[in-house]
């Protein structure tokens, strides 16, 4: 199996096990889409963000000395993005509705970054 299809399984197990959860795009930290569970043709956008928001990310932690990216976690009115470090090449960025379980959201997120990651290591 190709890494868009496992990774893809990986990002429909998370909507299974998180029911606030609305869809996913995993992107490289370039911002090249992996794989996409959105609707419509909003994945190629959202990867390219949530690459420029690893960066931003990534630079602000370096700054302060708080370590290495593991997540964001942006909250709207309308609900949740969070983004996480699945491994030192890719981003997992997952969208949420309002109301969600963020501590869920981010305990399903890590793990699913976890499995992403895991993926991407055998490709």
């Amino acid at each position: 199996m190709e890494l868009r299809q496992e990774v893809l399984a990986e990002m429909e197990l998370l909507r299974g096990r998180t029911p606030d959860v609305t869809g996913s795009v995993a992107c490289t930290v370039d911002g090249l889409q992996i794989a996409c569970d959105l609707e419509g043709e909003t994945g190629e956008r959202a990867a390219a963000l949530s690459a420029a928001l690893l960066a931003m990310s990534s630079r602000m932690l370096t700054m302060t000395g708080r370590g290495t990216f593991e997540e964001t976690l942006v909250s709207g009115t309308a609900g949740f993005v969070a983004f996480y470090a699945a491994g030192p090449t890719i981003v997992l960025t997952v969208l949420a509705g309002p109301g969600a379980n963020v501590g869920l959201l981010r305990l399903e997120g890590r793990k699913t970054a976890a499995s992403v990651a895991a993926v991407a290591r055998k490709h």
